[in-house]
């Protein structure tokens, strides 16, 4: 209970053990005969775990000291259990409770020599793809023994802030909109609101860039957000940028057309957010 009492006002609390727990002997019988199975020599090489830790009284000890207090269980349903955690994934389609993929950005869990980190371009794709879809994305960073990141972790993480001034308004407080993501355009909702944002993700690469990609930095000079369709008197706009856009409603969704003035100075690099204030 120290962490509980002694560092102030605790958000969300990771047990990351709810697996630990007392099991059945009937239970332990069964494990230790498969792993025998596997075994030509005999020798089992791990035991079976089997003790109980009483998370039950953990997880309510812990929320009495700090209340609101969100837990994790890792994975493990149950009244401990306030949200999920796909580890090092990210789910197909949004799904149908609270979530939260947690994601290595690079090396592994904890420290690790010379850790590759994942590009920004891999990163804010992954944030906004996660965000279109409901959930909540976990970045972890293992730090090195004095303390420190690793210098990709840092530069990684100041590209990453870079786009969030820019595009902040389509990721914090907004909820998923079906159909959540269209070829490389994905969506959200801000929270009670008709405002909905469609973010074009940059599908282009250094290799296969063309001379105006490289002007635009892969933006088209329109593109259509196919099942979304404006209201009548609906104002769009890019984040970051000064004015309003030309639209169209067609059969397939709203068409909007990016102007060469902006295209030319886009307020950001690998995404870009448009706003529609209004939707039918």
């Amino acid at each position: 209970m120290e962490l509980m009492t002694d560092y102030g006002k605790v958000d969300i609390l990771w047990l990351d053990g709810g697996w630990v727990a007392e099991k059945p002997a009937a239970m332990i019988e069964q494990s230790y005969a498969a792993k025998a199975e596997g075994t030509p020599s005999g020798f089992i090489k791990n035991r079976t775990v089997n003790q109980d830790i009483q998370m039950d009284k953990l997880a309510a000890k812990a929320r009495e000291k700090q209340p609101g207090l969100i837990v994790v269980d890792r994975a493990v349903r149950g009244p401990n259990q306030n949200y999920l955690t796909p580890e090092n994934r990210v789910p197909e389609s949004q799904l149908p409770y609270p979530w939260e993929s947690c994601i290595i950005a690079g090396g592994g869990w904890s420290w690790v020599p010379n850790p590759q980190f994942m590009s920004p371009k891999q990163a804010i794709h992954m944030l906004v793809d996660i965000v279109a879809k409901g959930g909540n994305l976990l970045y972890n960073i293992g730090p090195g023994p004095d303390g420190t990141w690793p210098q990709g972790a840092y530069e990684l993480l100041a590209a990453m802030g870079n786009w969030i001034k820019v595009n902040g308004e389509a990721i914090y407080s907004t909820r998923a909109i079906e159909p959540f993501k269209t070829d490389n355009i994905c969506l959200t909702q801000k929270k009670d609101t008709k405002e909905v944002y469609a973010i074009y993700l940059d599908e282009t690469s250094s290799e296969r860039l063309t001379s105006s990609e490289t002007l635009t930095g892969g933006l088209p000079a329109s593109f259509t957000v196919k099942s979304i369709f404006a209201a009548n008197n609906a104002k769009i706009s890019m984040l970051g940028a000064s004015g309003n856009l030309k639209w169209e409603n067609t059969s397939e969704g709203v068409k909007i057309y990016i102007p060469e003035k902006i295209r030319k100075n886009l307020p950001c690099d690998l995404a870009w957010a448009v706003k529609i204030s209004d939707i039918k």
